[in-house]
């Protein structure tokens, strides 16, 4: 599954066209998107996106493939997959991929062990890391520049710069 990554998932039907209402990580990867793989089957099932266009906070999104609201009823709930090198490529300066995050090593100012990245959670206003520290304990921090000033993806390392409180 490493060669993949979700960029969104089948909440329900929009219509009885067999449009998704799709649930989304990433705007430009699903509007540049002109196939997804769907690995949640028992086979693996590509589609090819005819359109796209966005509804408050979903994507509705048309697939060749399904003309009706049956055919994407097989679909419902299942998460939409890419391949990660055409992820890699939609991504702006400073976005990175979840897993890509996952397990980095995180280093204070100083350049002292703070802990690893054992998660990444996400909320309206921005996404959490949890940095698992090195005794076990587990905390979330805002992935926010002001908190990162660098991250190398390529030496899975991550500096923070921690204000009081943050880690402790």
């Amino acid at each position: 599954m490493e060669k993949y990554v979700s960029i969104g998932k089948i909440l329900n039907f929009h219509g009885i066209k067999g449009e998704a209402k799709v649930g989304y990580t990433n705007e430009n990867q699903i509007k540049s998107a002109k196939k997804v793989i769907m690995l949640d089957n028992i086979e693996k099932t590509e589609l090819n996106i005819s359109s796209v266009r966005f509804h408050k906070n979903f994507a509705i999104v048309k697939f060749k493939e399904i003309n009706d609201i049956n055919d994407l009823m097989e679909f419902k709930g299942q998460r939409i997959f890419v391949l990660k090198e055409e992820a890699s490529k939609k991504l702006e300066e400073d976005e990175f991929l979840i897993q890509d995050l996952i397990g980095c090593e995180v280093y204070d100012d100083k350049n002292e062990k703070i802990g690893t990245v054992a998660n990444i959670s996400t909320n309206n206003s921005q996404d959490l890391l949890n940095i698992k520290n090195l005794i076990g304990q587990e905390f979330l921090v805002p992935f926010v520049k002001e908190f990162f000033p660098k991250v190398d993806i390529k030496n899975k390392k991550i500096t923070i710069k921690p204000i009081e409180g943050l880690i402790s």
